[in-house]
């Protein structure tokens, strides 16, 4: 049977991670008063690490990811809590991050929250046009216009 850590923990980590950071986020935006592309290039970052760290707890598990997806049994088999289906093989990934268990029924199931990796490319996305248009910008004359050799 799953542990209880494992279904509410990641999605729990990532709001605590993100409430940590709102503090100093906070005190940073009051103090440099930061540019609109600047604190979203920053949000986008933060959303991307707490996404591959809370998709990433399942990864303590890497070391033995048998027990993430299955219960073992007393002769050494894992199966599946409540179906009566061994456990074949198991695919983990670290970016993103991902446990895939497949089953003796042919079925396959992914163990970390889809959320985990559309958070992580959101927030990645995020930081990553952010960061060009500061670029961009940073890039502009006086006058508002890319110099002749951007264009």
């Amino acid at each position: 049977m799953v542990s209880l850590f494992a279904l509410f923990g990641p999605p729990v980590i990532t709001i605590f991670l993100f409430a940590v950071g709102a503090i100093p986020y906070a005190l940073w935006v009051s103090r440099r008063k930061p540019s609109r592309l600047v604190r979203w290039a920053v949000i986008g970052s933060v959303a991307a690490i707490a996404a591959y760290g809370a998709g990433s707890v399942y990864g303590l598990a890497f070391t033995n990811p048998l027990d993430v997806c299955a219960d073992e049994t007393g002769d050494g088999v894992y199966m599946d809590a409540g179906r009566d289906y061994t456990l074949t093989s198991v695919d983990v990934k670290s970016f993103p991050p991902s446990i895939s268990c497949q089953w003796s029924s042919g079925y396959s199931t992914e163990v970390v929250w889809f959320w985990s990796s559309l958070l992580l490319y959101a927030g990645l996305a995020c930081a990553v046009v952010c960061s060009i248009r500061l670029l961009v910008n940073r890039s502009k004359d006086r006058n508002g216009r890319l110099p002749q050799g951007m264009v």
